[in-house]
């Protein structure tokens, strides 16, 4: 299915498809006018064929797909069409689920970090527009690049099966972090990566390094850094995991608040869109990252500041969660932990009390980079 960007108005299809013989040319139209007989001929037909197109139309329910035009985006909006066709067999005929690609401000601006550009929903704010304004029927996202907040008229039902949450550490001449030499460039756009490879290891320098997965391991073979960190998530996602060098636990680098899981969003007034949706919820990746996100919210930290956390089933069925805020400079790394029930209401709490005790212990003026 082709993955193309288009806008459709009423103008585009002014009249109805007809057969061949049942066009009529500009020259025809004022014979058509004078010889009634043809005229009712050509009115019922017109009738008949706008029958069996309404009909053929209501055999396919089309769902048109927006995502950003990254081969990781792609491929997390073709893992959620796979998806649908499997489950829903209307949706497995041919032209039934299209992919539109939309370029958000993330994409846009390249040269400059993250945080100085500004704001939350950098990767977000005009699929979300689009899918709004009626441009698309879903919208999927990468739930770490989802804002606290949604707009109003959306809602987002649906995550994924979560992907490996971890990091993955990739150099071409050392094995770790701890392996480089003292004052090696590592690149990373990440504030959460930067103050945690500080925290650990004071004498290297981190570098903003934007740019897709290809980019980077471009930028990375030709010398720019001598490492740079990735989620293990996309590198799957991509069937790229060859690159890895090493893949870092979590106690070494705690993800980003939901790290490695899918969300898709539909407008809260389209019941069809959320059903269909709703059928592909994994209900466990669903509570994590709801727990994982209320932390989030609680501490309402600007885009400068890095904050990581990960929510977990554990061998005996239960919730742990562990949340951390640093500074940039890594010079100060703040962290809690939280056991209990793996349900809705329980996992939200927890986020909400693990941020809350973070606010306390970071005292004043913490949060103001």
């Amino acid at each position: 299915m082709a993955n193309t960007f288009t806008v459709r108005s009423a103008a585009q299809h002014p009249l109805p498809c007809l057969p061949a013989g049942l066009r009529p040319s500009c020259n025809s139209l004022s014979s058509l006018s004078l010889k009634a007989k043809p005229r009712r001929r050509s009115a019922m037909a017109i009738r008949n064929a706008l029958a069996v197109e309404q009909e053929v139309q209501a055999k396919v329910s089309l769902v048109r797909i927006g995502t950003r035009g990254s081969p990781l985006a792609l491929a997390q909006a073709y893992e959620t069409r796979d998806k649908l066709m499997a489950t829903h067999s209307e949706l497995a005929e041919e032209g039934a689920i299209e992919i539109i690609v939309i370029k958000t401000t993330g994409d846009k601006i390249l040269n400059q970090p993250l945080a100085d550009i500004g704001g939350k929903g950098l990767f977000t704010k005009e699929i979300d527009e689009a899918l709004l304004e009626g441009e698309i029927d879903i919208a999927v996202h990468s739930m770490k690049d989802v804002p606290t907040y949604l707009p109003d008229g959306m809602i987002l039902p649906c995550n994924l099966p979560r992907e490996d949450v971890r990091d993955a550490f990739i150099s071409l001449t050392a094995k770790s972090l701890a392996e480089l030499p003292s004052g090696s460039v590592v690149g990373s756009a990440s504030l959460r990566r930067q103050s945690q490879i500080l925290y650990r290891y004071p004498s290297l320098k981190v570098i903003n390094f934007r740019g897709n997965v290809q980019t980077r391991l471009r930028k990375l073979d030709e010398g720019e850094v001598q490492a740079t960190l990735l989620a293990l998530a996309g590198l799957k996602r991509l069937n790229m995991t060859e690159n890895v060098t090493t893949i870092l636990s979590i106690e070494e680098m705690l993800p980003a608040i939901a790290q490695g899981a899918i969300g898709i969003a539909c407008r809260s007034n389209d019941d069809k869109m959320a059903n269909y949706i709703a059928s592909l919820n994994h209900e466990e990746t669903r509570l994590a990252v709801c727990c994982e996100r209320a932390f989030l919210e609680t501490l309402d930290g600007s885009c400068r500041t890095p904050i990581a956390g990960y929510a977990r089933r554990d061998d005996n069925g239960n919730c742990t969660f562990r949340g951390l805020v640093a500074s940039p400079d890594g010079t100060r790394v703040l962290e809690t932990s939280r056991n209990g029930p793996y349900a809705e209401d329980e996992m939200i709490a927890m986020g909400v009390d693990a941020g809350k005790e973070l606010i306390s212990k970071a005292g004043s003026g913490f949060f103001d980079w």
